[in-house]
Order: structure tokens, then C-alpha cells, then sequence
């Protein structure tokens, strides 16, 4: 793993993909069949890219209830214990609405109404993502949203990875089709016949998905369109070399343009770990993608000292960010960009992914300068209320008249002047 110096700056090497030519023209016309031809398009697109042919798309009943079979009771539980974390940190971002009266009369306020429905995206096929069940279902549900709608690609066999069909259940979907990629996109934004239109689309996907989210923005709400994985950690001596390198590697073997990087003021620190991501990339069964993404996208900065690093940290805005030094929590408030933040060695990044409670889905490519995780404010809308007094307008009529002639807006400025002539 590559050692670098830093001075006052410092560029993070990140993965961002927009797609070819050839794969944006392939989303387009995926979207324009769903459109246009409804199911039937599904089922063509499914057939091709998920080799298999089905006779509905919808999961069952009786699907849901063999899926509790196959999965081991004791992960079961170990679902219904995330969910309940993710559940219980959501409901304390609910925000209720609000009225302000004022002394001439008027009232004032925002009234906040959940989205009538949304479609959860879920990768699938070889793959299982409960967590990602989870993390977006959740909110969604706390948020108030009537109708959620989830969408996972089928496996050869027709079938949805039994443990997301688990986690689904436990977090309250009760609508769920097994139709995946662009496609699946397309239904959810402009509906067919099986597959009713949502107002909102999230969760993660590969390139066509996040392409497809990317067309249909606009149509539909969508949370956003994430970047591969990052991680960056913020260390000093007092770190665990082996822990550190094992944090690193976390992210590394998600994607081979995963981002992994350590800042730290301690070059002895830097070294250990360099060695040690070497030594643990032998013994991980995606060493092939760690490796590569180590190779391509990892790094390791040694700063002047530990204010330096946290500058360093907010220049590089991550989606994951470990602090991992003395006096950890006292670094908190210089932190500015981050999806992320977690405090102390007992706080791995993986205790976020899955367990902890925050939510997962997290701003990528440094957009975490602006961006926030999903949570309970992305699946509702606020309407502001206003209820102006005859008091109010009197006092404040002439100035809103004036103001919109200085806009050059005539008839708004007589919108108010009829109603002082008519009292």
C-alpha cells in the first residue's frame, strides 16, 4: 500500500462512473421499451439478463413463508434486532408540523406529509443484501410512506435471495416483484401492468441501475446516485496496526474501485499498516477485488501533525470516516465532511453497515461536503402554510405591491391593491 507526504493539500483518487456511450444509450432504450410496452418488456429483459422466464413477477405469499424456512432462526433474530436499532434511531429525526401565529393575526407554518409511495431497489441474483432491505424500507416506513414497493433481480431459479425476503417481511414490505436492473427502474417510475408507478426510487445498483435512477430523475424523486465505496480512517499512534489494516480491507473487498485511505501523523503507524493490509490481503476470499482495489484506489497520507490530518479529512469529505486516535471524540467538532463518523476502536465501520442503527446509504465521490445519509426527511415533503390576516395585508400591502413592480409583475402587484380597494 502506497506511502505519500502530504503539505497543504491533498487529491483522492476516486472512481466516478458515469457510464459509456454505449451503456447510456442501452438504459435509454431499456427505459422507452418499459414504457411503451409494460410487461411485456419486463419480461423479454428478464429473460435475457437474468436467464429466466416467469410467468409473474410478483412474490408470494407462500415464497415469503419458505423463505423463513431456509434461513437459520438464529439470523432471523439477529435481523429483528437491526431492524429494531435502525427503526429506533429513525423515529428520533421525525419532525412534527408546525403553526406560528403572529401578533397582527397571521398564521404561519409547514406542514410535513410523507411521500404516498416508494420503490426500494435491492441488488440480487448471486448476491444477498438484507441489510440494504433495511436501511431503506425502514425510514420510509417511520417517514409515514404508504405504499413501499420493493424490487429485486430473481436468481436462475426465479427467486429472490431467501434473507432479503426475511428482511423485507421484518421491515413491513408488503409489495415485492422480482424484476431487476434498468428495467426494473423504469417500471417503478412510469409503471406496466403488474408494477403501479412510485413517487420515489432508492437503493443501490449496478451501472445500468444507477444510469436508469439517473434518466427517470425528474419523473420521480430518487435518493442518489452513489459512487463505490469509501473509507477513510483518521489514526495516530495509538492505533492497532492490524485493526486499522483490517478496516481498510473492509471496503477494499466490496469493489475493486473501492477507496480505502489512512491519514495519519505517525509514520511508524503507516508502515505497520502498509504491512499488514499485504499480510491479511493473502487470507481474504475476495483477494482478487481487495487487491485491486488497494492497488488502485488505496493510499496511506502521513501528515505534519494531527491537526493537518483533520484538515486533510474534511479536503477529502468521505462517505466512511473512522477516528481512531487518543482522545478521539475531541477531534469531533473540527470534522466537517463526512457521511459517517465513527468514534474509537470498538467502533468498526461494519457495526454502521449492518447493526448500530444510523442508516448505510451515504453520500460518495466527496459529496459528502453537501450531502447527508438517507434518512426520514428524504421520504417526506414539507408544504408551507400561510394564513394572512386582513390586519397583516393592510399594514404590508403596499410594499408587496411595490416590490413585485420592481419585478416587472403588474398583475401580481394588482392581485393585492384589489383586495385594500374592496375593504
Amino acid at each position: 500500500m502506497k506511502i505519500v507526504k502530504i503539505s497543504d493539500e491533498v487529491t483522492i483518487k476516486r472512481s466516478i462512473d458515469t457510464g459509456t456511450t454505449e451503456q447510456q444509450a442501452i438504459v435509454k432504450t431499456i427505459i422507452s421499451d418499459v414504457r411503451t410496452q409494460g410487461d411485456e418488456a419486463l419480461h423479454v429483459y428478464t429473460e435475457r439478463f437474468d436467464r429466466v422466464n416467469l410467468t409473474t413477477f410478483s412474490v408470494t405469499t407462500k415464497e415469503i413463508e419458505e423463505a423463513y424456512q431456509k434461513v437459520d432462526q438464529h439470523f432471523i433474530s439477529i435481523i429483528q434486532e437491526a431492524a429494531a436499532n435502525i427503526r429506533s434511531f429513525h423515529e428520533k429525526q421525525l419532525r412534527p408540523s408546525w403553526m406560528t401565529t403572529e401578533e397582527n393575526g397571521t398564521i404561519l407554518g409547514q406542514k410535513i406529509t410523507p411521500l404516498d409511495s416508494v420503490g426500494v431497489y435491492v441488488p440480487g441474483g448471486t448476491a444477498a443484501y438484507p441489510s440494504s432491505v433495511l436501511m431503506n424500507v425502514i425510514p420510509a416506513k417511520v417517514a409515514g410512506v404508504k405504499r413501499i414497493v420493493m424490487v429485486s433481480p430473481p436468481n436462475e431459479n426465479g427467486v429472490v435471495p431467501a434473507a432479503v425476503l426475511v428482511a423485507a417481511k421484518e421491515a413491513g414490505v408488503e409489495e415485492i416483484y422480482k424484476v431487476g436492473g434498468a428495467q426494473a427502474i423504469a417500471a417503478l417510475a412510469y409503471g406496466t401492468e403488474s408494477i403501479a408507478s412510485v413517487d420515489k426510487i432508492t437503493g443501490p445498483g449496478n451501472i445500468f441501475v444507477a444510469l436508469a435512477k439517473r434518466e427517470v430523475f425528474g419523473d420521480v424523486d430518487i435518493d442518489m446516485i452513489a459512487g463505490p465505496s469509501e473509507i477513510a480512517i483518521l489514526a495516530d499512534e495509538t492505533a492497532r496496526a492490524d485493526e486499522v489494516a483490517a478496516d481498510l480491507l473492509s471496503q477494499a473487498e466490496h469493489d475493486p474501485r473501492a477507496c480505502s485511505v489512512l491519514v495519519t501523523p505517525s509514520m511508524g503507524l503507516a508502515e505497520e499498516v502498509a504491512a499488514e493490509v499485504e499480510k491479511q490481503l493473502t487470507m481474504l476470499p475476495r483477494q482478487e477485488i481487495a487487491a485491486r482495489s488497494i492497488a488502485d484506489y488505496g493510499a496511506i497520507y502521513v501528515t505534519a501533525d494531527i491537526d493537518e490530518a483533520v484538515n486533510t479529512i474534511n479536503q477529502l469529505a468521505p462517505e466512511h470516516l473512522e477516528v481512531i486516535t487518543e482522545n478521539a471524540l475531541d477531534l469531533l467538532g473540527k470534522i466537517h465532511h463526512a457521511g459517517a463518523i465513527f468514534i474509537g476502536r470498538y467502533s468498526s465501520e461494519p457495526v454502521g453497515d449492518y447493526f448500530a442503527g444510523p442508516n448505510h446509504v451515504l453520500p460518495t465521490n466527496g459529496t459528502a461536503r453537501f450531502s447527508s445519509p438517507l434518512n426520514v426527511d428524504d421520504f417526506q415533503k414539507k408544504s408551507s402554510v400561510i394564513i394572512y390576516s386582513e390586519r397583516a395585508l393592510k399594514e404590508n400591502g403596499a410594499k408587496i405591491a411595490a416590490f413585485a413592480r420592481m419585478e416587472g409583475l403588474e398583475a401580481h402587484a394588482r392581485a393585492v391593491e384589489i383586495r385594500l380597494k374592496n375593504d
